[in-house]
């Protein structure tokens, strides 16, 4: 990363690096914290949710640090050929991983042949932070709240729309159908854009996106917003209940994004990626620049992190069995 992407902050501290050591530059962060240059695997295209977390991170690092951190772009194979190339990097923690939720607690399930074992392979560091999910409605289909729709699908074929099939979304739907009683029809996408816009032109009655990609339908008044799959109600959309609000319990899904190293890490030196990363996330100015993005600062150390992949790997893979979904 150049230094005209720095902050001002970051590039006055590069300088001090310059000017005064990398010994003194050293001492911003605990010493077990990588002394080298630092790179951030996204296995998406730049762009997205997981892509400014790791930029806004690689920035903070190399200010703190004076080692260069940057963000590379590996992708294809559904994220699983940067998830495969942090596997085999050094186990120094100079290399690591930032990925979303699915990538590590469903597609271990949905998926029949891996590289990876996301338990074996990889050494959770933290989860970084969330979006909130919805569900919402064409205004033509009727329906102002989840009741609204138990009832009409009781009587009518509904379809909804997800950026996939496997994704988190469309598991959260057949988890919804399950515990409602209702059957849905699947129109699977290539990911939300198309899906919402097939929603806005009539073509679906539901979708299961994100709070970001729905914003500006729903300050539009084009769609109509039935609830939300995470456990308390979005700060953004304060007026739209909970699916357990709306009387369907067992369901809290959240889209979130999770920072990893390859197992063989040290432990010292994953626990000082945590006190920097959580020192990062930590400063109110970072928090405005996510909320923006409409993510949610989520820290929890690396043992907390670790269960949660472990509690929603099982979660998941029970929908993928009960609800017979096809194995890719």
């Amino acid at each position: 990363m150049t230094a005209h992407h720095l902050t001002r902050r970051g590039f006055t501290a590069v300088l001090a690096c310059t000017a005064f050591s990398r010994v003194a530059c050293a001492q911003s962060v605990p010493a077990a914290f990588p002394q080298k240059p630092l790179t951030l695997i996204v296995p998406f295209s730049a762009g997205g949710p997981v892509d400014v977390l790791g930029r806004l991170l690689a920035q903070d690092y190399q200010a703190r640090s004076g080692h260069a951190a940057t963000v590379e772009n590996k992708t294809g194979g559904a994220g699983n050929i940067g998830i495969d190339f942090v596997r085999k990097a050094a186990p120094d923690g100079t290399t690591l991983l930032l990925i979303p939720a699915g990538n590590l607690t469903i597609n271990p399930t949905l998926m029949k042949s891996l590289s990876f074992d996301v338990e074996r392979d990889f050494a959770p560091i933290t989860l970084l932070a969330s979006a909130p999910n919805i569900i919402i409605a064409s205004p033509k289909l009727g329906v102002k709240t989840i009741a609204d729709l138990i009832a009409l699908a009781k009587t009518r074929k509904i379809s909804y729309g997800s950026p996939g099939v496997g994704s988190q979304l469309h598991l959260a739907m057949e988890l919804l159908k399950e515990k409602a009683g209702i059957d849905l029809l699947h129109v699977p996408y290539r990911g939300s854009t198309q899906a919402l816009n097939d929603l806005l032109g009539d073509h679906i009655d539901l979708l299961a996106t994100n709070v970001t990609a729905a914003l500006p339908a729903l300050q539009g008044k084009t769609v109509v917003p039935l609830a939300m799959t995470t456990a308390e109600r979005s700060a953004q959309l304060p007026d739209v209940p909970t699916l357990k609000e709306s009387g369907i319990d067992g369901i809290d899904v959240t889209s979130w994004y999770g920072l990893l190293a390859p197992r063989a890490v040290p432990n010292d030196v994953r626990d000082a990626i945590f006190t920097v990363t959580k020192d990062i996330l930590s400063n109110p100015a970072v928090q405005d620049k996510l909320k923006a993005q409409g993510l949610t600062v989520v820290l929890e150390p690396p043992a907390q992190f670790a269960e949660r992949i472990r509690r929603e790997t099982a979660l998941w893979a029970g929908v993928i069995k009960s609800r017979n979904i096809p194995l890719q």
